[in-house]
């Protein structure tokens, strides 16, 4: 397979297939493929695997698409403002996302859930209590909501990240959910009440305007409709 990334900030990757060559998506991220790429719904691993994709905000099916008679193309394009990234999977590989940041992959790549260290605190922690892991062999494609910024965490170094900013890391890294410390930083900080650490060794990626966060802060410029 060959690739070419286009459009930012509202990019496409189109890929260029090799006969009988398969790609996984989630349902719906195709946006335009020439007319022999064959098209094959899958639960993708079964009943397990499709609850996890549920827990993650995921859809519950993947779609396959593979080359037939010739070579193909296919275009899948980012549902947001911001970039999409071309990651090598391979085992001792593996990576971590944010929900909904998976776009595509070569049939070898395999996603699962990944859950935080605190199940408790996790649970309303928002948009960083359940990610998805990328493992297996090949390329995958990830968006990133607005700008990446990448750190390298040593062993025992972290960062603290507002929920939702942490658009993917190396799962060498380890994560979780904390309550922001103390009543009135909760009340008047305006920063929320959880926070996530994540932990080295590995890198991370950060992303500057997560979705949730901007459909938050327009909502008090739109208008209420009265009676």
């Amino acid at each position: 397979m060959k690739y070419n990334i286009l459009g930012d900030p509202l990019p496409v990757v189109i890929c260029e297939v090799e006969p009988g060559e398969t790609l996984i998506t989630e349902n719906g991220a195709m946006s335009w493929m020439t007319p022999n790429m064959n098209m094959e719904t899958t639960s993708g691993g079964g009943l397990g695997k499709m609850f996890g994709r549920m827990l993650s905000g995921e859809s519950l099916f993947l779609n396959k698409y593979t080359a037939m008679g010739g070579k193909g193309q296919i275009a899948f394009a980012s549902s947001f403002p911001g970039s999409i990234r071309a990651i090598n999977i391979e085992p001792g590989r593996e990576v971590v996302t944010q929900k909904a940041a998976f776009l595509a992959a070569e049939e070898g790549v395999q996603l699962s859930t990944f859950f935080q260290k605190k199940l408790g605190a996790g649970l309303f922690g928002g948009e960083g209590f359940i990610m998805q892991k990328l493992s297996g062999q090949g390329t995958a494609f990830v968006e990133i909501d607005g700008h990446a910024v990448e750190y390298t965490l040593g062993p025992g170094q972290s960062m603290v990240v507002d929920t939702g900013y942490l658009a993917m890391m190396d799962a060498t890294c380890s994560l979780e959910v904390v309550t922001v410390p103390g009543v009135k930083n909760m009340l008047l900080g305006g920063e929320g009440i959880f926070n996530t650490i994540v932990k080295g060794p590995g890198k991370i990626v950060l992303q500057t305007m997560p979705a949730y966060a901007v459909a938050r802060s327009i909502i008090p410029y739109i208008p209420t409709s009265s009676k």
